[in-house]
């Protein structure tokens, strides 16, 4: 059987560099083809770099239907599977076929303006809805068409179970298991006074809940819309509706990966 062609992507640093330019070697004497460039074509997309240069490539090539695998030359790694002293066994477990694929779900903002002109943005980790200028944002929630609560505070976080250990976790948020597909809806920084009353710990929904959020005064709102990190300012907006969407991601996971010996080599 002939070898494919691998697309590598890295964050630009010295040593991710000097990874790629050993791996494309090692890849080549396999009998791969190292692309120069991003293309459909490749069967398998390899980032160099932390988690950022894996949300990077997502975001970059429109969340293709590539397998990703990633190299930590990182700090936290946690999306990345091997690290560089593991080239070797990285290249003859996947000629051997000794991997799986781990298919992460997506979470889709589908944004109503008020002129009706809708946005939508696609993300794998969060999206978060804040205000410009770091002001106090007011959000009406309704959870399937039923109001829930006037959120008052910083903003809100709605977070993938495969977003659950990032941004997510570091506001207090709860560490999902990406096998159970809910999203997570985190506040940030609430304000729960006699003036303001909002939930101060996460609400978890399942995948057929559907999630809006209206700012409280559409004509004057100006909101900050971030995915993954990418933000995204807009104006006079009338409501949010938030759900998965029907892309995945897949990674590439060898056999003896598992998820909360991954959370507690990371976190613990």
């Amino acid at each position: 059987m002939e070898s494919g062609k691998i697309f590598i992507h890295t964050n630009g640093t010295e040593v991710s560099t000097k990874t790629k330019e050993l791996l494309s070697q090692k890849l080549e004497q396999n009998g791969y083809s190292v692309i120069g460039s991003f293309s459909q074509e490749a069967e398998l997309i390899v980032c160099i770099g932390g988690d950022g240069a894996f949300l990077e490539a997502i975001h970059l090539f429109e969340f293709p239907h590539i397998p990703f695998i990633g190299i930590n030359t990182g700090h936290l790694g946690f999306f990345q599977e091997i690290s560089p002293d593991q080239l070797d066994d990285f290249i003859f477990n996947y000629k051997m076929g000794k991997y799986r694929l781990q298919p992460l779900a997506t979470v889709k903002a589908s944004i109503l303006l008020k002129d009706g002109s809708t946005v939508n943005y696609k993300s794998l980790n969060e999206i978060i809805i804040k205000a410009t200028d770091s002001r106090c944002i007011h959000l009406n929630i309704s959870i399937d068409s039923g109001f829930i609560e006037r959120f008052s505070g910083d903003g809100l976080l709605i977070a993938t179970p495969a977003g659950s250990t990032a941004y997510n976790y570091a506001l207090g948020g709860s560490i999902v298991d990406p096998r159970i597909k809910l999203l997570q809806v985190t506040p940030m920084a609430p304000m729960n006074t006699t003036a303001y009353r909002s939930f101060t710990s996460s609400l978890l929904l399942p995948s057929d809940l559907s999630l809006e959020i209206k700012p409280e005064e559409p004509e004057t709102s100006r909101l900050v819309i971030a995915c993954d990190g990418l933000e995204y300012g807009l104006s006079k907006v009338e409501n949010i509706s938030i759900g998965f969407s029907g892309t995945v991601v897949n990674l590439l996971r060898f056999e003896s990966y598992d998820f909360w010996s991954k959370v507690k080599s990371k976190f613990l």
